[in-house]
């Protein structure tokens, strides 16, 4: 009952909205290595996590910086809450169990990706070895978005405004009744972002009339959908300015009032702590105190005597409400904490261990156990992000999507806002919807 022919009327007054580059892309491709506003990076994908991202390095002046040596979503775990017989025992491991890179769709010019696409085909083999391509699988291309940075200076009347441009690599698959879409953006000032869309079709259960569910919403008068979550996992390979990396927690809590160095009470502590050793760095996130993460180079000291690094801005942050003694806790051990770091270790690639179907338990909480050092030295950083959700009937009978991830940002990395130079370009085909004005001539942008 969601397919087109089955809908009502569709609505009939939403004007085209076309999306031009009359100049063509401003990334270029060669084979699987992509450039883009001093980006640059290799595309990598594989049939358990999807898009991997490779060799992610920006280009700072004369130097090729490097920032992450591979990123990637590197799995799932879709929990229960649910003591009915149909969905007690229901934790998906979309990744490990079924591979989000296997089930990719193939996607569609003009619905998926707007604008000048450039896709990617991938090489793989089905269940049997039998080698086979995967059109369409991975979509790139540019977006606007929005204010870059802007300022009017009343006193000169200097007026500036750049325009921000990001560049978007996705891929969608459908892992049984969900769709996922895996997002990674990447902005003129050397902000990384990874957003993951969840939509599709809640899993349901049956209700008897008058009958309402103890642990779910109902969506119709005879169906509800079970409570809840879904947690991904982030696996960050990190490289900044070079192999030997640290990780930072930084927290702000009050200060008491003191006539020496907090007389009017306006001052609050950041306190920071650098992890030396894998449990030390199993965290969570605490809005109380802005608790907040950096991957610094302490090797690479900038010019105001700070080490270089990247903010891990967490931003949608539940944790695993499943009793520990639950076989869901167990073999989803990795999202009880948002923050996880280790040491790079080759046999150490997911989240939820090697092969999570029917295991009992592995992964990130017995990686730990040997504590070992993390302090400058090659690392990696897991980020556990996701989503709790509680059914209602707006998911029905297909879900609007639900968006998670995180964001990393430059932090002491470079000297100045590395977007100074995007060019103040006006857009000439946008118009003045009450005067019909078009806008025509030299830049609006600047002064």
């Amino acid at each position: 009952n969601y397919d087109t022919p089955s809908l009502a009327k569709p609505r009939d007054d939403l004007k085209p909205l076309q999306i031009t580059q009359p100049e063509g892309v401003s990334f270029t491709v060669d084979g699987w290595k992509v450039n883009w506003q001093k980006w640059q990076f290799r595309l990598g994908y594989n049939p358990r996590e999807g898009l991997v991202l490779n060799q992610l390095s920006y280009q700072d002046g004369d130097r090729l910086r490097p920032i992450i040596y591979r990123a990637s979503i590197n799995d799932m775990a879709v929990p229960y809450s649910d003591t009915s017989l149909n969905h007690y025992w229901k934790c998906a491991f979309d990744g490990g169990e079924y591979g989000l890179g296997r089930l990719a769709n193939q996607l569609e010019l003009g619905c998926d990706c707007l604008g000048a696409i450039r896709y990617f085909d991938i090489p793989t083999v089905d269940d049997n070895g039998v080698p086979f391509l995967m059109k369409n699988a991975v979509c790139m291309h540019e977006e606007d978005y929005g204010t870059l940075w802007k300022h009017y200076e009343f006193r000169s009347e200097t007026y500036e405004m750049r325009r921000s441009r990001r560049l978007v690599i996705s891929f969608f698959c459908t892992v049984g009744n969900y769709d996922y879409g895996f997002y990674w953006y990447l902005y003129q000032d050397g902000t990384i972002q990874q957003e993951t869309k969840l939509t599709g079709i809640i899993q349901t259960g049956a209700l008897v009339p008058g009958e309402k569910p103890k642990f779910g919403g109902m969506v119709t008068p005879e169906i509800y959908g079970p409570t809840h979550q879904h947690f991904f996992s982030a696996r960050l390979h990190m490289m900044l300015d070079g192999e030997n990396n640290s990780v930072v927690e930084t927290n702000f809590t009050p200060r008491e009032m003191d006539e020496q160095e907090n007389p009017w009470g306006n001052v609050f502590n950041t306190e920071t702590t650098v992890f030396k050793t894998e449990l030390e760095a199993a965290r969570e996130a605490n809005g109380q105190t802005g608790r907040f993460w950096k991957i610094i180079n302490p090797n690479s000291i900038n010019a105001v005597g700070n080490p270089t690094g990247y903010k891990l801005v967490a931003e949608h942050n539940p944790v695993m409400l499943a009793h520990d003694k639950s076989y869901v806790a167990q073999r989803a051990g990795f999202a009880k904490k948002h923050l996880w770091v280790t040491p790079y270790d080759p046999a150490e690639m997911n989240a939820s261990g090697f092969y999570p179907n029917q295991n009992k338990g592995e992964g990130l909480p017995y990686y730990i156990q040997k504590d070992r050092p993390i302090e400058n030295t090659d690392i990696v950083v897991w980020h556990t992000f996701g989503h709790t959700h509680v059914c209602k009937p707006e998911d029905f009978p297909i879900m609007p999507v639900e968006y998670v991830g995180f964001t990393l940002k430059p932090n002491n990395f470079f000297m100045g806002n590395a977007a100074m130079d995007v060019p103040a370009e006006g857009n000439n085909h946008s118009v003045d919807t009450v005067t019909g004005t078009v806008k025509s001539g030299s830049s609006c942008c600047s002064s």
